[in-house]
């Protein structure tokens, strides 16, 4: 497999992701009526952003390049917009760490009603087997280990597989909220 980072730039040490925008107004969610420094990045935009920084382990070093005419950058506007990416991914970041946090107290919760579940499952095996039911009676006690067995597919599921890709886009968020963003004049 070719390695994708000779597919970009690079920066000393880092990898560029670069956009070419003939306005600045490109990168932002133009029905966002907050102040610069709040906006919301457009859709795109941050698909762009998230899936190129995606593609590199998370210790890779990134940058951030907006190519935008000559005429479109002011004096300030590499700051200003440096802030407001920085400001969107840290929100960002702080929507994953509230969404892993729900993952994770609803994994808890559900291990603890199947783990109820499982017990009353057991003990109903338990009684069941007590009672000469013959084939029927043995059909009820797997038919119990089964469904309580079941029950705990869901709090299993969570913690052996749900946490984690919310725990990577929560760690992709902060490396973006901290990468260094330049804007350069369109060649």
């Amino acid at each position: 497999m070719k390695d994708l980072s000779a597919r970009y730039r690079r920066h000393g040490e880092s990898l560029l992701i670069e956009m070419k925008l003939s306005t600045l107004a490109q990168l932002f969610n133009s029905l966002d009526p907050s102040p610069f420094l709040e906006k919301d990045l457009d859709d795109d935009a941050e698909a762009y952003i998230v899936d190129t920084a995606r593609e590199f382990p998370p210790k890779t070093s990134l940058r951030l390049v907006i190519h935008l005419p000559h005429e479109a950058i002011q004096p300030d506007t590499a700051e200003s917009v440096a802030q407001t990416i920085h400001n969107y991914f840290d929100y960002k970041t702080q929507i994953a760490d509230a969404n892993l946090r729900h993952k994770l107290r609803e994994g808890r919760a559900s291990l603890v009603i199947g783990l109820l579940f499982l017990a009353a499952c057991l003990s109903a095996r338990q009684l069941v087997a007590g009672l000469d039911g013959g084939t029927a009676g043995e059909i009820v006690q797997e038919g119990l280990l089964i469904s309580g067995w079941v029950a705990m597919w869901r709090p299993i599921q969570t913690f052996l597989y749900d946490w984690w890709p919310l725990r990577n886009l929560r760690t992709l968020y902060y490396k973006l909220s901290h990468i260094k963003v330049e804007i350069r004049p369109s060649p």
